[in-house]
């Protein structure tokens, strides 16, 4: 039998199989997937092949295949610093809920979340959240980088939880599409869920002072059927999602407008720099890359990193 993982708990998985029905599997012995050093050998949202057991009246699955995956995103193990753990798998889009104060998100966080969205392959979409309670200044400003993102290729929406903007048009995007929502604590991700799907009711704990000193507890993936033909993965509590092994000199090839231009640089290794005839940096004086994208570049470049792993993911 065929199916998609719909929950994880590290041992135990339930797989909704393309009957529609449920079943809680296992896997068989040694289950490892060559070339990912993964602690989790399967994710939410893996296809999967599974036979069906009965043992002591109980029908439970054994999952003996995992069908290639189109994307996944990982973050690095808590406890094991070389491995990886599997968040979810077969993603089709990531909304990125923005907020302009309570909080501030920061265009050196949008980039670094698009950066790693790019490296994994996943379409992410700008939801430009709490518009009704924006003031004519920062309207303007919700204006100007949605201009900004746009012009790269990225998908801008203003919402509002509260008034129901844009609210069908959000949901016309997430139509027969797997997406997941993330964004900083309190840029309301959860009561946006809410609204798009009221009985859904996922959880809104607010992320400890422990939590953030580093203390791990296990949480785990888990992807919802909505009522309109769509499909949601929340991972509350996941912490992490930095960018995971990008070589510098791989690193503009992430930033869709710089690799649009990297070929007319002089140099075929050109970090855009200092180099001689960097057609970013020309980009750049002529304004047709932005200096926030180049300060973000050069962020992620030399490695200042560290403050902005945040959380992203709990609401």
């Amino acid at each position: 039998m065929k199916g998609t993982v719909y929950k994880s708990t590290g041992s135990w998985y339930t797989v909704k199989a393309e009957n529609g029905l449920f079943y809680e599997c296992r896997i068989k012995g040694k289950f490892r997937i060559q070339g990912i050093k993964s602690t989790n050998p399967i994710a939410v949202g893996d296809k999967v092949e599974f036979k069906l057991q009965t043992k002591n009246e109980k029908t439970q699955g054994v999952i003996n295949g995992i069908e290639d995956r189109d994307n996944y995103i990982v973050r690095k193990s808590v406890n094991l610093s070389k491995r990886t753990h599997i968040l979810a798998a077969n993603i089709d889009q990531l909304f990125l809920v923005i907020t302009l104060n309570n909080p501030p998100t920061s265009t050196s966080f949008i980039d670094r979340f698009l950066v790693t969205a790019e490296a994994y392959h996943i379409k992410t979409v700008l939801l430009f959240n709490k518009i009704d309670t924006y003031n004519e200044e920062e309207l303007l400003e919700v204006k100007y980088l949605t201009a900004l993102y746009r012009d790269i290729g990225y998908e801008c929406i203003g919402v509002s939880a509260k008034t129901g903007k844009n609210i069908d048009q959000l949901k016309a995007y997430m139509e027969g599409k797997v997406s997941i929502f993330a964004g900083h604590s309190g840029v309301g991700k959860s009561t946006l869920i809410n609204v798009i799907e009221p009985g859904l009711n996922l959880k809104t704990k607010e992320i400890s002072e422990q939590h953030k000193q580093g203390q791990h507890t296990t949480t785990f993936a888990e992807m919802f059927d909505l009522s309109f033909d769509a499909k949601i993965i929340d991972t509350p509590g996941v912490k992490g999602f930095g960018l995971v092994d990008v070589e510098k000199e791989e690193l503009s090839n992430y930033f869709p407008e710089f690799f649009q231009r990297k070929e007319n640089c002089k140099f075929n290794n050109c970090l855009h720099l200092k180099e001689p005839q960097c057609a970013i940096k020309e980009a750049l004086e002529s304004g047709s890359i932005a200096w926030s994208r180049y300060r973000s570049y050069l962020q992620i470049l030399e490695g200042e990193d560290e403050h902005y792993r945040t959380d992203y993911w709990e609401e």
